[in-house]
């Protein structure tokens, strides 16, 4: 995750303005995890989505 620092970030700062509390963090070069109150699910999946913009279509390059 070091060349994508803002990723954490940006994922805490989605999940805080939705209020879900993160109850605990792990991360790896490749992955940040993070455990919730199992209530929150569909929230945080919505919030994650929104802001990482990953309901978009995927837009690839025509050669």
């Amino acid at each position: 995750m070091r060349s994508h620092s803002n990723v954490a970030a940006q994922m805490f700062s989605a999940l805080a303005r939705e209020g879900i509390n993160i109850q605990m963090i792990s991360s790896s070069e490749i992955k940040i995890s993070c455990v919730i109150d199992s209530k929150y699910t569909e929230l945080a999946v919505r919030a994650l989505h929104d802001a990482f913009e990953l309901d978009k279509p995927m837009v690839t390059e025509e050669k």
